[in-house]
């Protein structure tokens, strides 16, 4: 199912009002969306507070919240004190008495093989601040660390036509393990909207631009970390697969879609209409054999060699 990420609503994505953002989580949930992913660090909490909103106005939502980017990233600051501290502030911004989903949101990589993290998560549930609990990782080792952990609901992981690693063993594990799979940056940081080219430019205040290199956080997080020239090229060559009525956009999310275990896609949205044409992926027919083997040979020949190996 086609959800809705809300990092751009609280910052990193240029200047949203908060008008705006109630206008983008209002148009989703019309639009049939019942899932929405925030993390507390989005804005500082204000992705959180304008979720908040939301859901005093409408029942039957799950929100999902990520956790640990606020501090140091040292695995011992993981433990059970921070994780009610941080709790608590999210639930105070969201206006719940238990949140639905909390993942760690990429933390170090020796968090994921700490026993006492995901005991002190265990705790959580118990006090019900939370109703379960899942990881956001960088890569699929991270991943498959996690799924092996037996009350792991879910991993959150970057899937797009331009990243597939994903598919050879992260996402057959998870389903064989029961762990949803939530489907992030599917497309690209907007590279797979088809809507750049090479004088597209972006502000101070974007990701898009700062991060281009890794400056502020993972790279991969940046049109996945593929080079912008690149991802255009790639592009260029997906075009011609879009079928007629749909976007590239909407190819892009139907794609994922389409990958067996994936629970749900959370693509961004900063206006009413790009809501529309994300939730109207779920129309388009399944991608055909065809389709899906140009997608992995663009993926083999532009992509493969600058992001496989690192993620």
């Amino acid at each position: 199912m086609v959800g809705l990420g809300a990092w751009q609503l609280g910052a990193d994505w240029g200047e949203v009002g908060e008008d705006e953002a109630l206008a983008v989580l209002r148009a989703a949930v019309d639009g049939g969306v019942t899932f929405i992913d925030t993390a507390d660090v989005y804005g500082d909490g204000r992705s959180e507070r304008v979720v908040g909103k939301l859901l005093k106005e409408h029942q039957g939502l799950t929100v999902a919240s990520k956790m640990g980017r606020r501090v140091e990233q040292k695995t011992g600051n993981y433990n059970l004190d921070a994780f009610r501290a941080w709790n608590d502030r999210s639930r105070e911004n969201l206006g719940v008495d238990t949140i639905d989903l909390v993942q760690l949101h990429c933390p170090p990589t020796e968090v994921y093989s700490t026993g006492a993290v995901f005991d002190a998560l265990d705790t959580l549930v118990q006090e019900k601040r939370i109703a379960a609990y899942g990881v956001s990782v960088e890569t699929c080792a991270e991943a498959l660390t996690a799924i092996a952990r037996p009350n792991v609901a879910s991993v959150q992981i970057i899937l797009n036509a331009f990243r597939l690693k994903p598919l050879d063993e992260v996402l057959p594990a998870a389903a064989e393990a029961g762990v949803g799979i939530i489907a992030r940056v599917p497309l690209a940081s907007g590279l797979l909207s088809g809507k750049y080219d090479e004088n597209t430019s972006f502000g101070a205040d974007d990701h898009r631009n700062y991060n281009r290199k890794g400056e502020a956080f993972d790279v991969g997080e940046t049109f996945s970390g593929v080079d912008f020239a690149t991802g255009l090229e790639a592009v260029k060559r997906l075009i011609p697969l879009v079928p007629e009525g749909a976007t590239m956009a909407q190819f892009a999310l139907r794609w994922i879609l389409d990958q067996p275990g994936v629970s749900v896609v959370i693509p961004g949205a900063r206006n009413p209409e790009q809501v529309a044409g994300n939730v109207g992926a779920e129309a388009l027919d399944p991608l055909t054999a065809d389709q899906l083997s140009a997608v992995r040979d663009v993926y083999d020949e532009l992509i493969r060699p600058q992001v496989h190996d690192r993620w």
